[in-house]
């Protein structure tokens, strides 16, 4: 069994056990005196219970824009009930984008959508057992959360077995669960809704969430969660690595690719459920997977992809949680995912890998070198035969600089001629070339600088043994090897010509420059 290179990332586990437990202490209990005028029982944010202001009506929906004082305390996290909201949702978005990362790269998005659809019957089922055996409290937040799991793992379990045992596609079977469970919780949910109790019951927070009735026992659930996923990741990185690159390689060498894509699919589940009363089930699998794809655009590296895939899905969700704490209008669930989203945009614009505008630039870079290396030998080509005539002239010119090819001149027109350029981009071309110091411009002529020809004969020669290499191994004829070559030259490194002249040597063993193998227009 070939054992998989060891990743710093194996060490995320340790660090985020030590991080949580530090910030798990630091929230006050429930009953011990946290900042005077708060309390430990669930309650609203502080925020959103603040009087309204005199002389306004509680039907005004104008924007009111916050003081200074209420800024400065939103961002220290001052007030207790702001505390309690920003380090659940960060530690939240920590734990999502990380196992999201993982998701993103098996190409299953959707999974977390799945089990945030199918957790609803098991809401449903769980209430409506509760209330039957102990009227009055069906609304025990436990009960509901274990329900939601079980029927989490088991819409999993069904998307795996579809997917796996039939030949339905794994999209398909997405589809058809999330669809299925998502009716059957709705169904449901209306016989709730029909129970003396089941209008009060707020069971609809966990549709569209409810991030500031979160209490500092949510918080530990959070960030115990975390701590779970940070450590499972950390410590089976490589195996999960194996799962997301190749699952195929794995089973081949043994190691439980089954087992490695349940328990990846738990972490899954795990998240999912604990992110139901912050963003709901609409908005869960955004926070599974914006910050992984946000991420993508920044690095190749799985592991760099999966820190900021974290650290942006903290971030996320921290401004977006500060957002909500400011602007008591605002959903903190909604305004978490535009967070997200407006990372996602940012990278998927300025993203150094992946990025709109780095690509951008490097296609234009890459524009311009293809056409510099293009006009470079072409000059080099029409000089070279030049040169050969005035050689075997009977009165050969006296050369005036070290290099022969820098005393010939070209044309506009000559140019024009040998290739089925425009005059624009001809012109473009050679105004280019000389402020990279390669052409210059003598009574209306132009000719190569001695840093020209030296790139010139560079460029042609490597044209001209990669042409040779073509013809000889890959029976590519004469007349067509021109255009064949033009897909490589360009980025040809050193010692892929060194392989190239050695093996041309044998055709030709003086290793100057080679003979264009095909006739020169």
């Amino acid at each position: 069994m070939t054992p998989l290179p060891h990743h710093p990332v194996q060490n995320l586990g340790r660090t985020a056990v030590i991080a949580a437990v530090a910030i798990l202490f630091t929230i006050p209990l429930p009953g011990v005196a946290a900042a005077p005028g708060t309390h430990s029982h669930r309650q609203p944010s502080a925020d959103a219970t603040d009087p309204t202001p005199s002389g306004t009506s509680i039907a005004d929906a104008r924007l009111r824009w916050p003081g200074w004082d209420k800024v400065v305390d939103t961002l220290l996290m001052r007030k207790y009930n702001t505390r309690i909201v920003l380090l659940g949702t960060m530690l939240l978005g920590i734990g999502a984008g990380t196992v999201g990362t993982f998701m993103l790269l098996r190409k299953r998005s959707l999974i977390g959508d799945v089990v945030s659809h199918a957790s609803l019957p098991g809401i449903a089922i769980a209430f409506l057992y509760v209330e039957i055996a102990h009227p009055g409290s069906g609304r025990s937040l436990p009960s509901l959360l274990i329900g939601a799991l079980i029927a989490g793992l088991i819409g999993v379990l069904c998307t795996l077995a579809i997917s796996r045992f039939s030949r339905i596609k794994e999209d398909a079977a997405l589809a058809i669960v999330l669809s299925v469970f998502f009716g059957l919780g709705i169904a449901l949910f209306t016989i709730v809704q029909k129970l003396p109790t089941g209008q009060i019951a707020g069971l609809q927070q966990f549709i569209y969430g409810q991030t500031a009735s979160m209490t500092a026992n949510d918080v530990r659930l959070i960030g115990v969660a975390s701590v779970v996923v940070l450590l499972v990741c950390g410590t089976l990185f490589k195996e999960f690595a194996l799962l997301c690159f190749d699952e195929q390689f794995g089973r081949s060498q043994g190691w439980p690719t089954s087992r490695l894509d349940l328990a990846l699919m738990g972490l899954v589940v795990c998240v999912a459920i604990i992110g139901l009363q912050s963003v709901g089930l609409l908005l869960v699998v955004a926070m599974l997977i914006i910050p992984a794809a946000a991420a993508r655009f920044w690095t190749e590296r799985l592991g760099a992809m999966t820190i900021i895939a974290a650290g942006i899905g903290g971030l996320s969700a921290w401004i977006g949680g500060a957002i909500s704490s400011l602007f008591a209008r605002f959903s903190a669930g909604a305004v978490i995912v535009l967070a997200g989203a407006t990372f996602f945009l940012i990278s998927l614009t300025l993203g150094s890998r992946r990025g709109l505008i780095p690509q951008l630039i490097d296609h234009l870079a890459t524009s311009h070198r293809v056409g510099r290396h293009d006009l470079m030998r072409c000059i080099y080509e029409l000089l070279e035969s030049r040169a050969v005539r005035e050689s075997n002239a009977d009165t050969p010119t006296v050369p005036t600089t070290t290099d022969p090819l820098c005393d010939l001149s070209v044309s506009v027109d000559e140019l024009l001629a040998a290739r089925s350029w425009s005059l624009t981009r001809l012109q473009r071309l050679m105004r280019r070339s000389h402020h990279a110091g390669l052409l210059h411009t003598m009574s209306g002529k132009w000719h190569l600088t001695d840093d020209g020809a030296r790139f010139a004969r560079m460029v042609a020669r490597n044209h001209r043994l990669w042409e040779t290499f073509l013809i000889l191994h890959a029976d590519i004829a004469p007349s067509h090897v021109d255009r064949d070559a033009d897909l490589i030259e360009h980025i040809l490194e050193a010692d892929l010509v060194e392989e190239l002249q050695h093996a041309v040597q044998a055709r030709y063993p003086q290793m100057g420059m080679p003979p264009s193998p095909h006739p020169l227009s």
